[in-house]
This record gives C-alpha cells, sequence and structure tokens, in this order.
C-alpha cells in the first residue's frame, strides 16, 4: 500500500506544480507589472475610454439628450460630408500634402544617420547631433512665428529685400509656396530627432564586416551601400509602416497656424476642416463622424503599406 501511495503522489507532484505562466509571470515580475501601471491606466483613460464617444458619430447628438439619449440617425452625417462641396478639396489637400510631407521628411534622417556614422571627429559629431536635435523641441506655435518673422509682409527678408531694391513678396500669402514652406519647416524640426532610431541601428552593425570591407579594398561609399544600408534595412521598412499612416492624418496645429482666408484652396486639410466643423461650429456628431473615416482611412493604409512590404522584403509590424 505505501508503494501504491508513493506512486500516486509522484504522478500527482508534476501536476500540482502546474501554474499559468502569466501568474507566474506576475508574482515573479511585480515590481516590473507595478511600474507599468500608471502608463497602463493612462493608456487607458486616453485611448481607449474615448472611443467610446465615437457612437455620437451615428446621432443627432444633443449635449442636454447625451450620447445615449440623441436620435440615431445612421450613416447621414457620412453622407453629408461625401455630398459636400469642400469634401474634393479637402482630399486632395490631405493626400498631396501627407504624401509630400512623407517622401520629403523619409529620406532626410537616413542620410543624417549614415554621415553622422561615418564622422570620426566626436566633437563635432557630438554638436551637429545637439544642433539638429534642438528644434524637435521648439513648439509649432513658435515655428510658426519664426515664420512670419522671416517671411512676412513686414519680416526680415522683405525688409532686407525692400532695402536692396526690390519689391515685397507675400510668401506666406502665397498657396503655390504653401506646401513648400510646410515641409521645409518640417525637415528642420524633425530630421535631427529622426536619426536617433536610425543611428540605434547603426550602432547594431557588426562593426567586423567594415573591416573586412576596408581589407578587400571597398571605399567609403562602397560600405555604406553594401553593409550601412542592408543592415538598417529592416528599421527603414518598419518606420516606412508607421509613417504611412500620416499620408491622411495630417495634424491640424501648423496648417491651422499658417492658414490665412487667401490660402484655403491649398491649405485646407481634413483635420482643419474637422476642428472648424466641431470645434468652432459645436458640430460635435458631424467632426467625429470625418474623424472617425479620417482614423479608418489611415489604419486602411497602414495595413496594405504592411502587407506589401511583407511580400517584398518579408520585414513587416505583423
Amino acid at each position: 500500500m505505501s508503494l501504491k501511495k508513493k506512486e500516486a503522489n509522484v504522478a500527482v507532484a508534476p501536476l500540482a506544480k502546474k501554474k499559468n505562466p502569466f501568474i507566474k509571470d506576475l508574482t515573479t515580475n511585480y515590481n516590473l507589472y507595478l511600474m507599468i501601471l500608471p502608463c497602463l491606466i493612462l493608456f487607458v483613460l486616453f485611448y481607449y475610454m474615448p472611443m467610446y464617444g465615437v457612437i455620437i458619430s451615428f446621432k443627432d447628438y444633443d449635449m442636454l439628450d447625451g450620447i445615449m439619449g440623441s436620435p440615431w440617425v445612421g450613416f447621414d452625417h457620412f453622407t453629408k460630408f461625401f455630398q459636400s462641396h469642400y469634401f474634393w478639396r479637402l482630399v486632395r489637400n490631405t493626400l498631396s500634402l501627407g504624401f509630400l510631407n512623407m517622401i520629403w521628411n523619409f529620406f532626410p534622417p537616413i542620410i543624417l544617420a549614415i554621415l553622422m556614422n561615418e564622422a570620426k571627429n566626436i566633437p563635432f559629431k557630438k554638436t551637429v547631433q545637439t544642433v539638429t536635435y534642438l528644434p524637435y523641441f521648439v513648439p509649432i506655435v513658435v515655428v510658426v512665428g519664426m515664420m512670419q518673422e522671416l517671411l512676412g509682409a513686414t519680416g526680415v527678408i522683405n525688409n532686407l529685400a525692400v532695402s536692396l531694391g526690390f519689391n515685397r513678396t507675400l510668401f506666406l500669402d502665397n498657396p503655390a509656396l504653401f506646401k513648400p514652406l510646410y515641409i521645409a519647416t518640417d525637415i528642420w524640426q524633425r530630421t535631427g530627432w529622426g536619426t536617433i532610431v536610425y543611428m540605434a541601428a547603426l550602432a547594431g552593425v557588426d562593426q567586423q564586416l567594415y573591416e573586412a570591407a576596408y581589407l578587400d579594398g571597398a571605399n567609403r561609399f562602397q560600405r555604406i551601400w553594401h553593409i550601412s544600408i542592408p543592415g538598417i534595412l529592416p528599421t527603414i521598412t518598419i518606420m516606412l509602416i508607421l509613417n504611412a499612416a500620416q499620408v491622411v492624418n495630417v495634424g491640424y496645429e501648423k496648417v491651422y497656424l499658417m492658414q490665412t482666408p487667401t490660402l484655403y484652396e491649398a491649405s485646407d486639410v481634413i483635420n482643419t476642416f474637422v476642428y472648424r466643423e466641431a470645434l468652432s461650429k459645436k458640430k460635435f456628431d458631424y467632426g467625429t463622424a470625418i474623424g472617425l473615416l479620417n482614423s479608418v482611412a489611415a489604419t486602411l493604409i497602414m495595413v496594405v503599406t504592411n502587407k506589401t512590404v511583407d511580400k517584398l522584403n518579408g520585414t513587416a509590424l505583423w
């Protein structure tokens, strides 16, 4: 009998020790979970709970009646937007500005990161990093204010032109110059910060590959082309997928600050239209419907880009 009891205990013992992997990890690393808890709460409060408000895009929303008390109108707000005479102008401006901005802002961080990786003078390298990073921390309203001081009708450049005998040029009121100015200031502001990701990727490239290529007679350009760029190609791919959604998700802040009545035809994008309709005119339901469409479009673009890139080189987010 005692032998049978021992065999039973041996058979049951492994089953008794089995634990849920998550519970085991939670008890082992509880301090790490406590550290991430505030971020998780913040994420739920400001990203997931507000999703409940998307319901008003399908309702004739009245603040007094509340979200659930407002009458249901279905897709009326979406149909109204599609039939609006502003629709094609908004789509055209959003796609053109978003696509051009993504393309022009995508390559400068890569080029700057490669150049800084090749620099051997450490003080010079640190100086360049600091100078190029600083614009990222300048608020957008300050950037637009600098543009007005430099390019405004009474700005520094126009005053200098007049002193040299030239006429004043209305840079900020010229629809043809809106996109170039928007993109140029974005490059100035974001390039230095964007190099951080690529510098980190370049730091992970095996240095022995550079040494072997150097011994084989490869010049600097060949080492960059055959080692540096392939080494950071997965990072470039991931950044491309993440930036693809920005084609339709052009931020309204700088566009709104740069806008003047003469620029609406060239500068009005979906997000500035949502701002005017939802906040200025108190049409919260209509503005939410347009914002929802914009978010869905951004998600679809990112999914399609992810699938396309995955088929081309096997690197994807999921």
